[in-house]
Formats: C-alpha cells, structure tokens, sequence
C-alpha cells in the first residue's frame, strides 16, 4: 500500500500550512508578580470574515488505528481552526494530514507527527484531514470561528494511500523532540 511519509512537525515544516503552538522557543516572559509565566501570542485566530467570531471548544478524538486510509479533506474558507492538545506527555501522539489552500492537490499532501503540548493552527483555506488521535482518547482545545457563511468544505480523496505504523515507527525513530 502507497505510504504517506511522516515529517516532524515544526515551526518551519508547517509554516505553509499555519502555526505551530508549542513553548518550545516561544517568547515568553512573566507576569502576576513572577507567579506565572506567559507565553505570548502562539497563534492567531482568524475569525473576523463575515462578521465570525472566535469560539473555544473541546474536541475528544478516539484513537485510530494504523494503517490509516486517506478518503476525506476538509477546509474552512472563512476562519483558521487550531487544535491544542490537553497534554504535556511526549509520549502522546497525533497525526496530521494537510494540504495548502487553494484547490486541492493529491501530490501536494503532507503528514506531521506532533506530541505531547504541539499544537497546529491550520490557516484560513488550509486542506486538512479529520482529527488523527493515536493510541489513546485525546483531548484538544479547539479554536475556530462561529458566525454566517459556509465554513466548511469536504471533499472524498480518491487515491490509494495511507498512513502506516511503519512510517510513523520510522519518524519517531529519527526524530526526537527536545
């Protein structure tokens, strides 16, 4: 079965894609007389078009099981949608399949592996595929818009691929996160 090759997911990788909301390297400084440290600014929500608002929500993803068929990408034209997890372990794990804005390209598919607190902010448009929870139920806070306007489009992908445990075994093998 065609694989989907797993990419680290950094600031930099993603960056076509949206934000990556993570501490790592974010600035920060504290606050409340020393008592607490702010992270400033880890993402934008992009809400505002046709008069959207931000909303905050709570997503609770099962965990699928590997290998993974690609079948369906969604956008939001009007309004960015970020997922953070309600995590801090390492060892908690999720995927993401993305695609840029615009129409829509096989050949343009990339999938990330994030852990523990790395969260994605997908930008306005941005192709991305449903929630990948692995190995456990996850929790996500969710940032995106709420207001008129069609904000959300799907599309079926008709092509042979996946995502395989071996390719994920082989990213986490490669890859270690600081």
């Amino acid at each position: 079965m065609p694989a989907l090759t797993i990419h680290p997911l950094t600031r930099d990788s993603f960056a076509p894609f949206g934000e990556v909301v993570m501490l790592d390297g974010a600035r920060h400084y504290p606050i409340n007389q020393g008592t607490t440290e702010r992270y400033h600014a880890l993402a934008t929500a992009d809400t505002a078009a046709d008069g959207g608002q931000a909303i905050i929500s709570l997503f609770r993803g099962q965990p699928r099981a590997l290998p993974l068929e690609i079948t369906l990408m969604e956008r939001h034209p009007l309004g960015s949608q970020a997922f953070i997890p309600v995590t801090q372990s390492d060892e908690d794990q999720y995927l993401v399949v993305v695609a840029p804005a615009g129409e829509f390209r096989l050949d343009q598919l990339r999938a990330f592996l994030g852990r523990g607190f790395q969260g994605v902010n997908y930008a306005k448009g941005v192709w991305h595929h449903p929630l990948i929870a692995l190995h456990k139920v996850s929790d996500f806070l969710v940032v995106d818009r709420i207001g008129q306007g069609h904000n959300c489009d799907e599309i079926p992908v008709q092509a042979d691929l996946w995502l395989t445990e071996k390719a994920l075994q082989l990213i986490a093998k490669t890859f270690s996160y600081n």
